[in-house]
């Protein structure tokens, strides 16, 4: 072994591990960016009552450990080779624990879940919320200050981590108890996954992750104390926010036989942004997974929304922030499994050549929101619905019309973007597992009227966060040498005219559109109580 040492260095490899909604994936990455070995397990969500969902924290965990080392064993590698680890996980899903004994309080409450809605509700019509938006509109007037403006149009929303975690520590006693004691620790995954790693030596956060929570204030990079004050959230409990790129610690040596640096935490959509090497104001990531997630690049500074669009941190690495403007839709890939499971379908691959089989839904309009509809409508009452059925609706139009609806969903948060950032688009690219369909594909170029690059890789937060450790460790040496990693799998054109003074397809769907946007009124504020 010493002079393997010695006289030859073996070759070294970056670690990198995804926590998503419904699965942990784990790849080897070599210097080509090439995954040498990967493994990958499944999440089980929990729904212990309506609007619930929840994830085990020990399951979590221990599906964490068992895609390390199966990724490894893949590659046939040593864990001795493995020069750093860079974790990505789903944002806004989080749990408490006693810092004592590492044992959770309650099960991790997943960012889809909706226990809060009520009371989010009434926050947003609260005389407290009107008379500060009121304030901070005089304060904006007076001083010109964009995050004066930020805080006189804030609205609430069941995503972020505040009124979810404030559910929990008023329907958990021992949660209380140790919030009283100092003996309470929060944390999103990464939190989690970075205090049993470092056998709970490291209870830390990124800024990406931090951001996505709604109790980080990204102008002054820290947790809002104005926020925790006013609605009663201890800021004794949150964790230690880093940059994005940094040595984190080692993972503790006996739980993979050697100790790995972690070198990287970065939240999923921020890491798919590093991953598809949007580096430069103007660039646009589209990734279609389980929701969709639309980000552009805003530089070095926060964008301030009246529509929803939510200002990020994408990452801090060095002395360098860059923020980023998202919009989302939550039930993309949710809405096509659903489809399947009706049996409208029984595999993804087909679903392409069957909305191609007609020409059109006839008439049938889907609209996409198990879990309310997000950015620009922001109705966490809306339902989902198929409207405009007829006897002579087949399962192909069914299917058309649920694609339909994820083109239409992309565009609506497309014109968001233009109209709210005025920032030039230089590039859109897209990822994601429901990417891989080339009838959302080509309908999300037409409606566009630009292209937009499909990546070879569809698990683009995994090699992000891999970038980002790699680039930590001078395993890669510049953003410019990832760039030349980069690799395209189709371009997809806006479709022309078949022949002259024949329409367009974005004129050929407008009557489409018009139709599914009523039906999208019809079915917003659904479930409000009567």
């Amino acid at each position: 072994m010493g002079s393997q040492r010695n006289g030859f260095k073996k070759e070294s490899f970056i670690l990198s591990v995804d926590v998503g909604t419904t699965s942990i994936r784990c790849h080897v990455y070599d210097k080509k960016a090439k995954i040498r070995g990967s493994c990958a397990t499944k999440v089980v969500l929990l729904y212990p009552s309506v609007g619930h969902v929840e994830m085990d924290p020990d399951a979590l965990w221990k599906g964490f450990i068992t895609v390390v080392k199966g990724a490894v064993q893949d590659a046939g590698v040593q864990i001795r080779q493995i020069e750093a680890l860079g974790i990505s996980t789903q944002r806004g899903t989080f749990t408490t624990w006693d810092r004592k004994t590492g044992v959770p309080f309650h099960n991790f409450i997943s960012w889809q879940d909706q226990r809060a809605s009520d009371l989010v509700k009434s926050w947003n019509r609260s005389c407290t919320m009107k008379a500060i938006r009121g304030v901070m509109k005089v304060v904006y007037f007076l001083t010109r200050q964009m995050r004066s403006l930020a805080a006189s149009l804030i609205v609430f929303s069941t995503q972020h981590v505040t009124f979810r975690l404030l559910w929990a520590i008023t329907h958990n006693k021992q949660l209380r108890q140790a919030i009283d004691e100092g003996t309470c620790c929060f944390g999103t995954i990464d939190t989690w996954l970075l205090f049993k790693l470092t056998k709970g030596h490291v209870h830390a956060t990124d800024c990406s992750n931090a951001s996505a929570t709604g109790i980080f204030d990204s102008y002054q990079m820290c947790w809002s104390g104005l926020l925790c004050c006013l609605v009663s959230l201890p800021l004794s409990i949150f964790p230690k926010v880093e940059n994005t790129g940094r040595d984190f610690g080692s993972t503790d040596p006996s739980i993979f036989g050697a100790s790995i640096p972690i070198m990287s935490v970065v939240a999923d959509q921020q890491a798919a942004m590093f991953g598809e090497c949007c580096f430069d104001v103007g660039d646009v990531k589209i990734t279609m997974g389980t929701g969709t997630f639309m980000d552009i690049n805003t530089g070095s500074k926060p964008h301030t929304s009246v529509a929803g669009l939510y200002p990020l941190v994408g990452w801090k690495i060095g002395s360098e922030v860059v923020y980023l403007a998202e919009g989302n839709a939550a039930d993309t890939g949710t809405s096509i499994k659903w489809a399947q499971e009706l049996e409208l379908f029984s595999d993804v691959q087909e679903i392409s050549a069957m909305a191609y089989s007609v020409s059109d839904s006839d008439g049938v309009c889907f609209v996409p929101s198990f879990s309310g509809l997000q950015a620009p409508l922001n109705d966490p009452k809306a339902c989902a619905s198929l409207m405009g059925l007829k006897p002579s609706t087949t399962k192909s139009h069914l299917v058309r019309a649920i694609l339909e609806s994820v083109a239409f969903r992309n565009k609506q948060l497309y014109e968001t973007m233009l109209r709210e950032t005025h920032i030039p688009i230089t590039r859109i690219r897209v990822d994601g597992g429901v990417s891989s369909n080339d009838f959302i594909m080509q309908l999300t170029a037409d409606l566009f009227g630009r292209k937009v690059s499909r990546s070879q890789h569809h698990e683009m937060s995994c090699l992000g966060a891999a970038f980002v450790a790699g680039l930590g460790v001078g395993f890669w040496k510049s953003r410019e040498q990832l760039k030349k990693l980069q690799s395209t799998d189709e371009v997809f054109s806006p479709r022309r005219a078949a022949k002259e003074g024949g329409r367009s397809p974005i004129r050929e769907y407008i009557p489409a559109l018009q139709s599914w946007e009523r039906a999208l009124r019809r079915s917003m504020n659904w479930y409000s109580k009567p």
